[in-house]
């Protein structure tokens, strides 16, 4: 049996495409699928498997599958398969779980179809049996089989899957990200495009209407937008009216905001010159304009003049005064009316 996953690991492709680019269909199957439902079919070299319930099983914290997430409606399909063939002909993957007796394995590989037999032995087909296959892997080997399994599948969120990734590495290859990269044939920059997206703020995530929604290319617009503190927290205030958007039109039951506009949105959030930020006040004389100041660093006006021989000195030093004042108060707009109207009084 050693020899069987060992051979399973070194051979079986880690092609990040997930599974519907493989087939179109939902119920096809990939090729851990197919090696696993012959190993069921042949029964040979001691590679039996039991029938266990679900019951009897814990799923391992190690999977990157979200468990919440799976629903009678996700798995349709393959609850009406194995409600039809009288169990699950592909075996999911267990070894054995020394710290609990009431729950002797622990599941690797096989969420959807543990899923599918409890859902059934609720509804109507309790004498289903979870078909299982006990395996002897270490933890970091049963976390690449994991990763190889829900690659082929297009249920799993890149979030998810990045979430997963930034666990591991500490977890399962002391912090080192090249060899993490090494072992899940993966490139470091795919590994750091990964890690980036597992990191963003949960404000971030909540303002796009499904985990499904934020991908990695979302990560790369917004992570380098986050490392300044004062972009970081327009951007989470952003994040937080689009959050709460969301929820209201979720609750009427209107579209919720595409991706595109929410990244659009987050992006803008940072950009400058804002609305808020000052503007030039410009210096009006003799009805010409003869300069502009603007509010400098520390407090401080910076002013720019051109000054002819018609320039009338008197006006100009009492258009300075007031233009100074609105200036030091954040210029622009209001203030700038309110130098002119102070300069004329």
């Amino acid at each position: 049996m050693a020899g069987f996953m060992k051979d399973i690991l070194e051979t079986l492709s880690y092609d990040p495409a997930p599974m519907r680019q493989v087939a179109a269909r939902e119920d096809a199957l990939s090729r851990l699928d197919q090696r696993l439902a012959n190993v069921a079919g042949t029964g040979s070299d001691g590679r039996t498997t039991i029938r266990i319930q679900p019951g009897e099983c814990v799923v391992w914290d190690g999977n990157p599958r979200d468990q919440p997430g799976l629903t009678a409606e996700s798995c349709q399909s393959l609850i009406e398969s194995i409600a039809q063939e009288g169990g699950n002909r592909i075996p999911v993957l267990v070894r054995m779980n020394g710290a609990d007796v009431d729950r002797p394995y622990e599941l690797i590989v096989g969420s959807r179809r543990r899923f599918a037999i409890d859902w059934l032995n609720h509804n109507g087909r309790p004498e289903l049996r979870l078909t299982a296959l006990v395996v002897d892997l270490s933890d970091e080997e049963a976390f690449r089989l994991a990763d190889i399994e829900n690659r082929e599948r297009a249920d799993i969120t890149e979030l998810d899957r990045a979430r997963s990734y930034q666990a591991a590495v500490d977890r399962f290859y002391g912090g080192v990200q090249s060899r993490m990269a090494n072992a899940l044939n993966l490139s470091n920059s795919q590994l750091s495009r990964l890690l980036a997206l597992a990191l963003l703020p949960e404000e971030l995530v909540d303002a796009f209407g499904t985990r499904a929604e934020l991908r990695v290319r979302h990560s790369e617009v917004l992570t380098p937008l986050l490392k300044r503190v004062e972009q970081r927290m327009r951007m989470l205030a952003e994040a937080r009216r689009i959050s709460a958007e969301q929820q209201e039109r979720s609750v009427q039951g209107d579209r919720l905001i595409a991706p595109a506009t929410v990244l659009a949105r987050l992006r803008d959030s940072v950009a400058s010159p804002g609305q808020d930020e000052p503007r030039d006040i410009e210096i009006i004389a003799g009805g010409e304009r003869v300069g502009r100041a603007k509010p400098a660093r520390g407090g401080g006006v910076q002013i720019d003049l051109n000054v002819t021989e018609e320039t009338d000195l008197d006006e100009l030093l009492s258009r300075l005064r007031a233009t100074i004042v609105a200036a030091r108060a954040g210029g622009g707009g209001e203030g700038e009316q309110a130098a002119s109207e102070e300069a004329a009084a």
